[in-house]
């Protein structure tokens, strides 16, 4: 208890004071300073599939990609994204439809690579929450490498 006093109180204080009741769902995560949202739905995301207009991007590993990953969609892994941007993205011009994606509604690294390619001047990056199993569970095109 006493520690809790003293997390409220030191919290009080801070420069950068954290808020003690605030929204914590996947919408409210993925909203930018400027009140645009970085999340694209599901059937947004599946439309822009199937007319072939959006580059899909795994934030997850490179082993998980191998165990399956959305049809067509490049890796670039969050924890390597420094090492292969320039790879990945050399062909992708910046006005290119970008998804980004990983697995699990608490996932961020889909959102971290979104921001971050958002920050080199890809601005129509978006973030698929939950992207993997959204995806199968609609039953829509995976592979396996």
């Amino acid at each position: 208890m006493l520690a809790s006093i003293i997390a409220l109180f030191v919290n009080q204080f801070r420069p950068d004071r954290l808020p003690l009741v605030a929204d914590w769902s996947p919408e409210a995560q993925l909203e930018l300073d400027s009140g645009d949202s970085l999340m694209i739905s599901a059937v947004d995301a599946e439309a822009l599939f199937l007319a072939q207009i959006a580059v899909f991007l795994d934030a997850r590993s490179q082993d998980l990609f191998a165990e399956g990953h959305i049809q067509g969609a490049h890796s670039l892994p969050w924890d390597d994204f420094d090492q292969r941007f320039a790879a990945v993205m050399a062909a992708i011009p910046r006005e290119t439809p970008i998804v980004t994606y990983c697995d699990g509604e608490s996932c961020g690294l889909s959102k971290e690579l979104a921001t971050a390619l958002i920050g080199k001047g890809y601005t129509n990056a978006r973030v698929l929450v939950n992207g993997w199993t959204l995806w199968q569970e609609k039953n829509l095109p995976i592979q396996m490498e």
